[in-house]
């Protein structure tokens, strides 16, 4: 399983799976092939859901961004 975090308070915001975090990778830009942090907003969540999003993934975003404009977010395996 793969683990997301909030970047800047290092809580964990849920644990996801293989394929969920697949998507993450597809849509999301990588500064090189070791980075595991994003930088997400509203207008990326909303992106996502046009995409086809799983529901639980989306869910667990948008809980997690709550009221801020936009966050980072990071994963690490299990």
């Amino acid at each position: 399983m793969v683990q997301l975090f909030d970047e800047k308070s290092g809580d964990l915001i849920g644990t996801i799976t293989h394929e969920q975090l697949q998507f993450l990778l597809d849509q999301l830009e990588e500064e090189d092939s070791e980075d595991r942090d994003y930088y997400i907003d509203r207008t990326t969540l909303d992106w996502f859901e046009e995409h086809g999003v799983d529901p639980v993934l989306e869910a667990m975003l948008r809980e997690a961004m709550g009221a801020r404009d936009g966050m980072d977010i990071r994963w690490t395996r299990d």
